[in-house]
C-alpha cells in the first residue's frame, strides 16, 4: 500500500486499498503529495477503501485495517459502499462496512478525486 502525508507535516496519513477503477481517483487526489514508505509515529491514518470488495480480497481489506489500529476508514465510490453495480453477483461483498466500521461513505461512480480531498479538508485539518 502507498501512504501519502496528506498535509505535508506528518499530522495525517492517506492509505487506499485499491481493489478497482476507483483507485485511479484516489491516486489523483494524493498526486503531488509526499509519499511515505511507512506510518509516522503519531499520524493519523485515513485508509480509503477504493472498489469492489470480493469475498476472495475480503479477509485481506479486513487485514489491512486491522493492522492500522485507530485508522478511519473511507468506503471510496459505490462498488465499496454497497457492492455497485455487481451488487447481486453471489462474490460481491455488499458493502466493505461488513467487514469493518466505517467512519466515513463517498458516493459516486466513481467519486471525483475532489470529492477525497474535501473530505480530509473538512474532518481532519490540524484537529
Amino acid at each position: 500500500m502507498r501512504y501519502y502525508d496528506w498535509f505535508s507535516d506528518g499530522s495525517l496519513v492517506v492509505g487506499a486499498i485499491g481493489l478497482a477503477c476507483c483507485v485511479v481517483e484516489t491516486e489523483a487526489a494524493t498526486a503531488g503529495r509526499p509519499e511515505l514508505t511507512g506510518v509516522p509515529d503519531g499520524a493519523r491514518v485515513v485508509l480509503a477503501v477504493a472498489g469492489t470488495v470480493t469475498d476472495a480480497v475480503a479477509p485481506l481489506v479486513a487485514a489491512t485495517v486491522a493492522a492500522h489500529p485507530g485508522a478511519s476508514v473511507v468506503s471510496f465510490g459505490a462498488c465499496a459502499s454497497a457492492g455497485g453495480p455487481y451488487w447481486d453477483s453471489p462474490v460481491v461483498t455488499k458493502g466493505v462496512d461488513q467487514l469493518v466500521p466505517v467512519d466515513h461513505y463517498l458516493p459516486g461512480c466513481p467519486p471525483t478525486p475532489a470529492a477525497l480531498a474535501a473530505l480530509l479538508e473538512q474532518e481532519y485539518r490540524h484537529g
